[in-house]
């Protein structure tokens, strides 16, 4: 390791590369037990380590992704050998999209039969290369710390995002101790921003007539809300929110809009995107005549598509440059009150959605109830098309890393993983999982995870007995539709009753909210499921491609 101190970790390569993910923090393992991956559990057992275990690997992946949203400090999956990497590529890719740091310890065949024909011998590498950071394999027991390491440090780099390590079976229980770098690991902040360039930003925002921030994930995950907070206050810049964004500024904080973003369109002189990317969900960058500029963690995440103002590097410096602009700016204090009666006309206008009697029940309805239980440090889990949106309109965040949805690769199956890891972090919130019908066929059979290791969590399927997301709009184009029909009314309670939870069905709206207090008051894996009316659509705007 070149000058730099180092400390020597003892035991098999198992014990080092456990021990390299302790120096950053990581304190649970997500995993399905494999053979291959044995001497990991055998070092989170004699390390201290949480090992929680799932009924598929897409689970571990996912969980581990949720954990580094909880926490800010990478996650951490065990897969073993074969169909078990492979069975956690989807939320990886995820976890790529989403710039979600974590690592994904993978077993191998052994190295020294490597071409015999070992059982589920594969070479994950090339696999995972294009999805992740960095997708390497430990050959030599003597450096398993140090490559498990350097790849919880590249997953923690701005910009963030999961790495991969695959160990041989003959290396991972071999070996008897190695090296990882001594002190602390705070966490690299990222590259310093170009000060002509936030200088220039600060210029921008001050001479413009209706400014707007519109927050993203990575002012989250580069622990900026405060910065964030002082920038806003400083140039009188009202803030809109996208993803992990959410809760950075609380719901009801003098400059958060939650429900007015489409007026950026119309009115805005001025759209700042910070920290998210400019695709699909933000018109690819586009917002009417307003001019944009792009705030990114890291100068590979400068948009290639448009050509717009672009400060890369680290965003809590970003902003509190922003924050430490001296010169003369415009008064906002108009635009300020003409987004604050918008919005409060839109709040008002919800409200026939939140309290509809309609039977069948309209999805609005169920948020209303939940709004009304939901503490301000719940966290709220989205895994879901029409049904997920409508929580994404209507669900409030107050607190920062409360907010866990799919992405912008919206790939089902999450919920569940997310869940596992939420209340394994947070063992005194509300942990409140959304989904729809569909969505919950990809990973439901994981309440046996939550039973199994005392893991409560309330649980809400819109059942509409269809794929909403693919039904309507096939409909729209086509005139009919095809494989987009679910059961009417599918009994998903009943499977989680049948895994040891408990929960029921909801037919009438004023059955909703006593509903939810059973299930807060159950202290077990509780699902409401609501049949609700198939002929609603989501009043869906964005242009997915």
């Amino acid at each position: 390791m070149g000058s730099e101190q180092v400390r020597t970790v003892g035991g098999h390569a198992g014990e080092q590369a456990v021990a390299a993910m302790g120096a950053f923090g990581t304190d649970v393992m997500f995993t399905l037990n494999g053979g291959h991956i044995w001497p990991l559990y055998e070092a989170a057992r004699n390390q201290g380590v949480h090992v929680v275990d799932v009924r598929h690997e897409q689970s571990a992946t996912f969980a581990a992704e949720a954990y580094a949203k909880l926490t800010r400090r990478p996650g951490l999956a065990a897969l073993t050998a074969g169909p078990g990497v492979t069975n956690g590529v989807s939320a990886v890719t995820s976890a790529y999209f989403n710039g979600s740091p974590m690592v994904v310890m993978g077993g191998r065949a052994p190295q020294g039969r490597w071409g015999a024909g070992s059982l589920q011998e594969l070479d994950h590498v090339p696999i995972l290369d294009p999805v992740t950071k960095s997708a390497v394999t430990v050959t030599d027991p003597a450096r398993s710390a140090a490559v498990t390491y350097e790849a919880a440090r590249i997953a923690t780099e701005p910009h963030r995002g999961p790495t991969f390590v695959d160990y041989p079976m003959d290396v991972l229980f071999g070996g008897d101790g190695g090296e990882i770098p001594a002190g602390g690991t705070s966490g690299p902040r990222g590259e310093e921003p170009d000060p002509d360039a936030v200088t220039a930003l600060a210029s921008m925002i001050a001479s413009s007539a209706r400014p707007a921030f519109i927050v993203g994930s990575d002012v989250y995950w580069g622990h900026a809300e405060t910065a964030l907070e002082a920038a806003a206050a400083a140039l009188g810049v009202p803030c809109f929110f996208n993803g992990m964004g959410r809760g950075t500024i609380p719901a009801d904080h003098d400059l958060a809009f939650l429900r007015t973003r489409g007026l950026l369109k119309q009115r805005a002189d001025l759209v700042v995107v910070l920290g998210t990317p400019l695709d699909f969900r933000l018109g690819f960058g586009t917002f009417g005549d307003a001019t944009v500029a792009h705030v990114v963690d890291a100068s590979t995440q400068v948009a290639e598509h448009v050509d717009v103002h672009t400060v890369a590097g680290d965003i809590a410096r970003t902003l509190e440059g922003l924050a430490a602009h001296g010169g003369d700016r415009v008064d906002h204090a108009e635009w300020m009150a003409e987004l604050r009666a918008a919005e409060t006309r839109a709040a008002e206008s919800e409200l026939p959605m939140l309290t509809a009697s309609d039977d069948p029940i309209k999805p609005g309805r169920i948020y209303g109830e939940l709004r009304q239980r939901l503490a301000r440090d719940a966290v709220v889990i989205c895994d879901g098309g029409d049904f997920a949106s409508y929580a994404g309109k209507l669900i409030e965040v107050f607190e920062p890393g409360c907010w866990l949805d799919t992405g912008p690769y919206g790939c089902l199956g999450s919920g569940l993983g997310y869940a596992v890891a939420a209340r394994t972090v947070r063992p005194d919130s509300q942990i409140v999982l959304l989904l729809g019908d569909g969505a919950a066929g990809f990973s439901l059979m994981d309440v046996d995870s939550l039973v199994r290791q005392d893991l409560p969590v309330v649980m809400v399927v819109g059942n509409n007995g269809m794929w909403g997301l693919e039904k309507h709009p096939m409909q729209a184009v086509y005139g009919w539709d095809l494989a987009c029909d679910l059961q009417p009314e599918c009994r998903y309670d009943e499977v989680v009753r049948a895994l040891g939870g408990d929960g029921e069905l909801v037919t009438s709206p004023d059955e909703i909210g006593p509903a939810l207090d059973r299930g807060f008051e159950s202290g077990v894996p509780y699902l409401v499921n609501v049949a609700t009316d198939p002929t609603d659509v989501y009043p869906r705007s964005s242009n997915l491609a």
